[in-house]
């Protein structure tokens, strides 16, 4: 079994190329595999490997001089898969460990208030509370929290363009915001006090953390349908509700798949008839495609990239049904 970790933390951060070079050195020395950026913001990572070196990680991030304490309060979750999920070890610099392109937004200053699972229910059932689902669009389609709005973002960049446009009139009100995780409504958070909301709440843990909860402490859950996660998974099953629809047929459905066309790659929800009926791809001109030799495909392909286009799921022309 393969011990697969989740982790941020909003620190200031200096010499981040340093960082990243002994970071990237130990993992690689561990046959650790998995995504982890760095900021002068913080970092933001998920790794799998065998159980005692990811704990051993754990320990040197936290404990290594070199670090000097930045990382010794830092949280992660944990989960279990028979095969590592991940192919890779890619350590990166960024800009920021979660890009929302606004300057002067700094969580590591200032944040909302957090709210546990245990009282989430409660302040999300008051009808003074505006919830906030920080999320993309492709992953709120499959699942979220009841009478939650939907900014109908496709990356988190266009957040701060949703909350001018919907939102800035209740600067008032209780804002009570969720995600996968817990970072990007913890950036989220640190963007409305930077715009002066007074009452922000952001779910402490994300998601994740919530159904953890609601399974060990026996809690009422309150979220819908499915969890969109980054890995080969797609998605973990909350409820059995089933709240989105295949694209090209329109029936109840919730499964994420690619199209198989290379040169397309686009991510939508496609049932089980459908996949059978298009050799999972998402329309007509890309079933033609994947069925031509590989070495045609490979030569179609040449001069293209697969761009963001992957993760705008029910916008595509092609898709008959979207939300």
């Amino acid at each position: 079994m393969f011990l697969t970790i989740a982790f941020y933390q909003f620190v200031s951060l200096k010499n981040i190329d340093q960082l990243q070079a002994f970071i990237l050195k130990f993992c690689q020395k561990n046959s650790i595999k998995g995504t982890i950026l760095l900021a002068s913001e913080g970092i933001n990572g998920t790794i799998s490997g065998d159980e005692k070196k990811i704990q051993k990680f754990i320990e040197f991030i936290k404990e290594d001089s070199f670090f000097k304490d930045n990382f010794k309060n830092l949280e992660y979750k944990e989960s279990w898969a028979s095969k590592n999920p991940f192919y890779r070890m890619k350590d990166r610099l960024k800009k920021e460990i979660v890009a929302l392109g606004v300057e002067g937004v700094s969580p590591a200053k200032r944040v909302g208030q957090y709210v546990s699972p245990e009282d989430w229910n409660a302040l999300i059932e008051d009808p003074n509370t505006v919830i906030i689902d920080t999320r993309n669009n492709y992953e709120v389609d499959i699942g979220t929290f009841k009478n939650s709005i939907n900014p109908q973002t496709e990356s988190f960049r266009e957040f701060p363009t949703f909350v001018e446009k919907k939102l800035k009139d209740h600067k008032n009100k209780k804002v009570a915001m969720f995600c996968t995780g817990g970072i990007r409504c913890e950036k989220a958070s640190a963007y409305f006090k930077y715009k002066g909301f007074k009452n922000v709440y952001q779910l402490e843990g994300g998601i994740i953390e919530y159904t953890r909860q609601v399974n060990d402490l026996g809690l009422e859950n309150k979220f819908i349908g499915k969890n969109f996660v980054f890995d080969e998974r797609r998605s973990e099953r909350i409820s059995e509700d089933v709240i989105a629809q295949c694209h090209q047929c329109g029936v109840p459905c919730d499964s994420h798949v690619n199209c198989i066309n290379e040169a397309c790659h686009l991510l939508f929800i496609q049932c089980v008839a459908c996949q059978e009926k298009m050799n999972g791809c998402c329309s007509i001109s890309c079933k033609e495609i994947s069925t031509l030799p590989a070495e045609d495909q490979r030569e179609l392909r040449k001069g293209l990239h697969n761009s963001n286009k992957i993760f705008k799921k029910g916008r595509s022309k092609v898709l008959k049904f979207k939300q």
